[in-house]
């Protein structure tokens, strides 16, 4: 027989292997093994966040890149809280609703808009979107109301589409549509892009669902006639496209396919199918969307970011959350458009179980990776991010498991209990765009030069954004 210290040894060793493959290896097969799995990778996400550490600032990942802060913009601190809203209201876990309740009122702004004059350097109607649907999402999941003397969910979510349903946000251009970025001095201003315009869509449709306001659906509707009709989908395989330039009247599309666009289409469509008891015309619209986006983005039973997955390296932090937002949204479209939910939940249960088995990295046997479809786990060292963007499309994936139990959004005719503000957002003057002023005469020589080095710049800028947001 072996000696008492060798039979000790064998059974650490064993324990020890054994933990291991427990942690290499998160079960979605069951209730409480989705809870137990989305609970650890939860934690290990909070991990990586700074905003609740004394000195450090909530609401946002470290960032931004342009000030070598870390490797993540304004948006994704919103996207964060959103996800972990979602992660809440899904699995009745309340261990971090104090954390994000504060991140996102301390990124509200000055106005109460999401319009922060710190992160004016970098504020896109996309980056004010994703806060905006965060507080939608807030109102709609019922999330714990702030104090009443902050400002509620669904007033910041009336805000962010105030802001950017005012004219200013819109001109003449490809016929209508909002540019990407807020303030003209920002790069990227001459850009008009599916993302922007879909966040205002997605918000309008559900602010239309859960106040029966018709302004909201009014906009959401000519939202959707223009990105239809501007070519931003394709109208035979009904791909979504990234955007165009303005000063090629939106004709030079880049044809770049980002699941989110797809997603956040599909969603908002739902929510107008919902809106309008089940008209036919955006139940065409979801079905087709989403017949698109299964054939695209899902590849070997897991869902698949189509730019940039054919080698590591080349996926941008922003790009590495973007398939935990496909989870998100195509769970709730399952939800409140019941004929679609055949089509969407086997899928997000296969895909799931391939981002689960992602998190079998480093010392912990539980670093997230991104790959799903890949089989194999890659280091987020490789792909230059510090992991948060991994754990954030993991956690969406799991969590999302739960939306057969789960209850719908809900409206103000169905128990909502946030307070809105129909009128916020214009306390900020000029809507936190800087327009130029008007050309003379005089100026004509000097705006031919500007409008040169605008558009040189660009190539960059555009060449970049074929593999960025």
């Amino acid at each position: 027989m072996p000696s008492s210290r060798a039979t000790l040894a064998a059974s650490l060793l064993l324990t020890g292997f054994l933990d291991c493959v427990t942690a290499q290896y998160y079960k979605v097969d069951t209730k409480d093994a989705i809870k137990t799995t989305a609970s650890t990778i939860a934690y290990d996400l909070m991990l990586l966040y700074e905003g609740n550490k004394t000195g450090q600032i909530p609401g946002i990942l470290p960032g931004p890149p342009s000030e070598h802060k870390g490797d993540y913009y304004w948006w994704q601190g919103g996207a964060m809280m959103g996800t972990y809203i979602d992660y809440w209201h899904l699995t009745g876990d309340t261990s971090y609703n104090d954390v994000v309740m504060q991140g996102i009122l301390h990124q509200v702004g000055e106005n109460q808009d999401f319009m922060p004059r710190n992160h004016t350097a970098s504020l896109g109607n996309d980056d004010q979107g994703f806060w905006g649907m965060t507080a939608m999402l807030a109102a709609e999941n019922k999330f714990p109301d702030p104090p009443a003397d902050k400002p509620q969910w669904l007033a910041l979510a009336q805000a962010v589409w105030a802001t950017q349903a005012d004219p200013s946000r819109h001109d003449s251009y490809c016929n209508g549509g909002m540019r990407w970025q807020v303030p003209f001095s920002n790069a990227g201003y001459d850009y008009k892009n599916t993302i922007a315009n879909g966040c205002f869509f997605n918000i309008g449709s559900r602010l239309a669902r859960y106040t029966r306001n018709e302004t909201y659906a009014k906009f959401a509707e000519e939202t959707w006639d223009w990105i239809w009709n501007v070519n931003y989908i394709d109208h035979e395989t009904w791909l979504v496209y990234d955007g165009a330039h303005v000063q090629h009247n939106c004709t030079n599309i880049n044809k770049v396919t980002f699941s989110y666009n797809a997603a956040i289409l599909t969603q908002g469509a739902a929510f107008m199918y919902n809106y309008t008891d089940g008209d036919k015309k955006w139940g065409d619209r979801v079905d087709k969307l989403l017949e698109s986006m299964l054939k695209t983005f899902v590849h070997d039973g897991a869902v698949y970011e189509v730019p940039c997955e054919g080698s590591t390296g080349r996926c941008t932090a922003d790009m590495i959350t973007f398939k935990g937002y496909v989870h998100r949204w195509l769970s709730v479209v399952a939800q409140i458009v019941p004929h679609t939910a055949e089509k969407i939940l086997p899928v997000l249960q296969k895909s799931a179980q391939a981002a689960a088995n992602q998190c079998t990295g480093r010392e912990s046997g539980r670093t997230c990776g991104f790959y799903w479809s890949g089989g194999k786990f890659v280091d987020p060292s490789v792909d230059k991010t510090t992991g948060a963007g991994e754990y954030m499309s993991a956690l969406a994936a799991v969590s999302s498991l739960l939306i057969k139990e789960a209850n719908p959004p809900t409206t103000n005719a169905t128990g909502g209990t946030s307070k809105g503000s129909p009128n916020g957002g214009f306390a900020g003057g000029d809507n936190g765009r800087d327009p130029p002023k008007p050309i003379t005469t005089a100026d004509k020589a000097g705006a031919g030069i500007l409008t040169f080095l605008l558009i040189f710049g660009a190539i960059g800028t555009f060449w970049w954004m074929g593999f960025s947001v």
